[in-house]
């Protein structure tokens, strides 16, 4: 994982203490945390926007998103012209959705996979590089 890279991460209640603990493994330069701060109940949104406006504006490199099913916080941060949010509960799509779709924020599905799991995907997901090429190609017809 690169120490010098700076992540946004934020997430609903769902995923409060998946976040807490993706935070502490994380070795980088920076860390910001927008939420939410305990395990009430919470809107995805309030968390997903903020993330999601932190990456698309340059401030941080990527974004973690942590919500129940991945799909709410992946729906809301997709809304972003800058942002290629993927949903990934497994090791393959972290590294495929980083070197073949450029992903900048990666979804964790907490209710569905476990916490080790969900380091190793972010651990992944962080960690590989664009492959560019065909793929840049295709990636640059994602805006609208």
């Amino acid at each position: 994982m690169n120490k010098g890279l700076k992540i946004a991460i934020g997430a609903d209640h769902a995923g409060f203490d998946y976040k807490k603990d993706l935070i502490e493994g994380l070795n980088v330069k920076e860390v910001k945390d927008f939420g939410t701060y305990s395990d009430a109940s919470a809107d995805y949104p309030d968390f997903a926007h903020p993330v999601a406006l932190a990456v698309e504006s340059g401030d941080f490199d990527f974004g973690i998103l942590v919500c129940g099913s991945g799909n709410g916080v992946a729906i809301t941060a997709n809304k972003h012209q800058g942002i290629r949010a993927a949903i990934c509960w497994n090791e393959e799509l972290a590294e495929r959705s980083r070197s073949h779709n450029n992903a900048n924020i990666v979804c964790i599905p907490a209710r569905h996979i476990s916490i080790e799991e969900a380091k190793k995907i972010v651990e992944i997901f962080l960690s590989t590089e664009f492959e560019g090429g065909r793929h840049a190609t295709r990636v640059d017809k994602i805006s609208c």
